[in-house]
This record gives C-alpha cells, sequence and structure tokens, in this order.
C-alpha cells in the first residue's frame, strides 16, 4: 500500500472569500464537509451569516466575518489579529463585461481594484501569517477559464484574470522551499444565482454549448471538489499551477 495523501482537512482552517453566494458558499461548505474550521468572509452578514449557520446544522464548524477586501488596512488587521491559516480561498471577483471599444475607465478600476488589488494584497495578508507561523499553507486564488483564453465583451474580466495568473506564479516561486503552495483555480460558467439570468438567453446557452466540448456549464460543486483538492495535502506537489474547471474550453 502507498501513503497517498489525504484529501481530508480535519484540524484545519480555511478563509474563503466572498463567501455570501454561489461558489463561494459551495466552496466554503465543502470544505467544512472535509474537516475544516470556515471562516466565510464577505461584505454582506445576512448571507455569511446564515451560510455559515448552515454549515453548523449539519455538523460543520464555521463562522461569519464581515469584511470589505478592498479595504486593505482592515484585511491586514484581519490576518494579524488571528493563527495562521492553513488554506485561504481567495473568491471575491466582479465583471463588468462590454465591447472593448466601449470599456469605461470607472469599469476597469473597478474589476482590478477587487480581482486584482484586493487578491493581490488578501493572499500577501494570509501568506505573512503562514509565514511567520511557519504554517505550510496553501493560496487558492479563483481565477477562472477566461485568465487562459479570450471572450466575447470580456476584454477587463480576462485582463484581471491573466494578472491573477502571472502574480500567482511569481507567488510559487517565492515561496518555494517555504512549504506555501499558491495555485489557480479556473471554472468555466458556473449556474448560479448570479448567473441564471444569463442561461435564460438562448443565444448565450448556444454560446456556451458550441464552446464547452462537454455541452454543459459546472456547477457550484464541481468547483469546490476542486478546491477541497487544492486545499488539501492530495494537491501537495502542485504549485505555481491552474487547475481548469472548464470542461474542456482551454482545450479547443
Amino acid at each position: 500500500m502507498t501513503d497517498t495523501p489525504s484529501f481530508r482537512l480535519d484540524g484545519r482552517r480555511a478563509a474563503v472569500t466572498g463567501a455570501g453566494r454561489g461558489l463561494g458558499v459551495a466552496m466554503a461548505k465543502a470544505l467544512a464537509e472535509a474537516g475544516a474550521e470556515v471562516t466565510l468572509i464577505a461584505r454582506s452578514a445576512p448571507e455569511i451569516e446564515a451560510a455559515a449557520q448552515a454549515i453548523r446544522d449539519a455538523g460543520g464548524k464555521a463562522e461569519a466575518v464581515v469584511l470589505d477586501v478592498t479595504d486593505l488596512k482592515a484585511v491586514r488587521a484581519f490576518f494579524d489579529a488571528r493563527p495562521a491559516f492553513h488554506a485561504l480561498v481567495n473568491n471575491a471577483g466582479s465583471a463588468r463585461h462590454a465591447s472593448f471599444l466601449d470599456v469605461e475607465e470607472a469599469d476597469f478600476d473597478a474589476v482590478f481594484d477587487l480581482n486584482v488589488r484586493a487578491a493581490f494584497f488578501t493572499a500577501q495578508a494570509a501568506a505573512r501569517r503562514m509565514a511567520a507561523e511557519g504554517v505550510a499553507g496553501s493560496i487558492v486564488n479563483v481565477s477562472s477559464q477566461m485568465g487562459h483564453v479570450g471572450g466575447p465583451e470580456r476584454s477587463v474580466y480576462c485582463a484581471s484574470k491573466h494578472a491573477m495568473e502571472g502574480f500567482t506564479k511569481a507567488m510559487a516561486v517565492d515561496f518555494a522551499g517555504s512549504g506555501l503552495r499558491a495555485n489557480t483555480l479556473c471554472p468555466t460558467f458556473v449556474v448560479t444565482p448570479l448567473t441564471a439570468p444569463f442561461f435564460e438567453s438562448a443565444a448565450f446557452v448556444e454560446f456556451v454549448g458550441r464552446r464547452m466540448p462537454m455541452g454543459k456549464p459546472a456547477t457550484p460543486e464541481d468547483v469546490a471538489a476542486a478546491a477541497v483538492f487544492l486545499c488539501s495535502d492530495a494537491s501537495r506537489m502542485m504549485t505555481g499551477s491552474a487547475l481548469k474547471v472548464d470542461g474542456g474550453w482551454t482545450a479547443g
């Protein structure tokens, strides 16, 4: 028998940003089911408190923390005030879609402020605590299939996720030998309450079906399972990698 590394997260602490809805909630629940004590982070107290309570009702361990990750001073204070996490799922993000010729500066700034600046410095704050306490932690930056390809009316979003792919690789190099790991998780289109209106468009459904070799969008649970893998010892030889949960979108 080989000593196969475990997917379990018992005794570990994990933080999930953007945990108020959709993918964030699904990933927080999956991490808790794998044994982690999960901290759900978002700006909306009612959403994360309800999600944390649902996890506790199911027998897991969870707490809700209201935090705006674009407030970098508050982010640093949050991580400095707590023991190091064993895993960070850096999930908070946004998109503003428009044709390249129609992109406004305000849209560019808003997307980059959250998807790049906030993600970068949230990862830094978590990693500093991990390094200071000698924790062999895992940082999962939630990117996108659009961090590897282009997409219609998605120039700003694509640019932000390509940037995340780049700084994650650089993080991995800087962490080499320290026990810290950094990878990206790259979902395709996922059916969530936020994206549901898109799937009401026949043209959008046709577009996704045509581009997706597997012919269907992902579920939040598909992405959540990959997050558990990247946070666990099962991925202990992965760093600087991009795990694509894209139904083959980027393969074509």
